[in-house]
């Protein structure tokens, strides 16, 4: 049984991420969690410069969210109708971040799917504010889906690794199992001048083959000196329909997500995007 936490903020980017997930997980047992955390909308209420009580505008707040929630659940059924899934909604008074880790330890969660944007955010960012908080500070597997990307089957995975910390052989198990069904082919590319591996590389490498022996991998070197182009131009020349990073200290993505501006992040999720082993950091 796999439990998946989807936060929606009810735009066509979330609910394009929910098609995502319902036609990724369809032939698992799965319990989807779909949250909306209302704490913004509360502090951003017209009904609060009306001078309307604090409490009234929580409550209406509250409501609205709960029937919209109702809506997409009607929506998600009708869409994924499968006995195996299982649909849990929660309107939820606090910040999205907040709320999002409070999930991941009480329901167990294995997977956070989100859309790269919500309603409103701005178009030349490659991530919203939430994702990209989401990614930086929730420790769990987040799969991330770019705006109108529709859904096709991943069958060509690209997988970039330094090899320099430890796999989660959950999240390894995750990976393989959710790829299996489709007979997914993986590229897992080690970047660096050096095609050599240490001791530890080479552990850590066994550990990776070990995990994802039902799946096809191929485990391949690129001499580059730029990870992010390197990346990317292997991606966009390898029709590339899931990109999987680890996100930990000292990984590629970190160096990535840790830039003094988004804008310069040269990793664009014009394709899924799911990031590995998050680690919780001080916000």
């Amino acid at each position: 049984m796999k439990n998946i936490l989807i936060p929606t903020d009810f735009s066509d980017n979330a609910m394009n991420a929910v098609r995502f997930a319902l036609e990724l997980f369809k032939y698992e047992k799965t319990e989807f969690y779909f949250l909306n955390a209302y704490e913004d909308d509360v502090y951003n209420s017209d009904e609060l410069l009306d001078e309307e009580p604090f409490d009234e505008v929580v409550e209406m707040t509250k409501n609205k969210s709960e029937l919209k929630l109702e809506l997409l659940l009607d929506e998600v059924k009708t869409i994924a109708p499968h006995s195996r899934f299982k649909y849990h909604t929660i309107p939820a008074y606090n910040s999205l971040i907040d709320e999002v880790d409070k999930l991941v330890i009480g329901k167990d969660i294995d997977l956070i799917v989100m859309g790269t944007k919500g309603e409103g955010y701005a178009q030349t960012y490659v991530f919203g504010s939430n994702t990209l908080q989401v990614l930086k500070y929730v420790s769990c597997p987040v799969l991330v889906i770019p705006r109108f990307y529709g859904y096709e089957q991943p069958k060509h995975v690209v997988f970039p690794t330094n090899y320099l910390i430890p796999y989660k052989r959950r999240e390894i198990k995750l990976l393989s199992t959710m790829l299996a069904p489709f007979r997914a082919v993986v590229d897992v590319l080690y970047i660096s001048k050096n095609k050599n591996l240490s001791r530890r590389q080479k552990d850590n490498k066994l550990f990776l083959e070990e995990g994802m022996q039902n799946i096809k991998v191929n485990y391949k070197h690129i001499e580059s000196k730029n990870v992010s182009k390197a990346i990317t131009n292997y991606a966009s020349e390898n029709e590339t329909d899931l990109l999987v990073m680890v996100n930990t200290r000292h990984s590629f993505l970190e160096d990535m997500l840790f830039r003094s501006k988004v804008d310069d992040i040269c990793l664009h999720t014009n394709i899924p995007f799911l990031a590995l082993q998050n680690i919780r950091r001080d916000i």
